[in-house]
């Protein structure tokens, strides 16, 4: 099970109104919102990012809506599966655990264009 919060930016003058719906609808669940700043909090769930995703659309498409954006997802499913493959796997190389190794030979192969580090 997925769960996403969006957060909902309408005019002041619209919020009363789209609060009422999302407190209705039976595809979000409706958090808090500031009439002031035009914004609502709701969350949706879905089997998967698909499925939030259409209820994401449906929001988006809504009469007084300028703008609804995903903010935070949980993935239940995949982060269990992510887990389970990284407690399979070492992620921590042998090298960084062998005390006989002396940092200055360790060549870096990131951003600074295969540089050794000079300490």
């Amino acid at each position: 099970m997925n769960v996403s919060s969006i957060v909902v930016q309408a005019l002041p003058k619209n919020i009363d109104d789209l609060v009422a719906f999302f407190k209705k609808a039976d595809y979000v669940d409706y958090h808090l919102h500031d009439k002031e700043k035009g914004k609502i909090i709701v969350t949706v769930e879905g089997k998967g990012v698909e499925e939030e995703i259409e209820k994401l659309v449906k929001i988006q498409e809504l009469p007084h809506v300028i703008a609804a954006d995903m903010m935070m997802t949980y993935q239940e499913d995949e982060l269990d599966a992510e887990v389970k493959r990284l407690e399979a796997e070492n992620p921590v190389p042998e090298m960084l655990n062998d005390d006989d190794i002396d940092v200055r030979d360790i060549e870096y192969h990131g951003d600074l264009r295969h540089k050794k580090l000079g300490f």
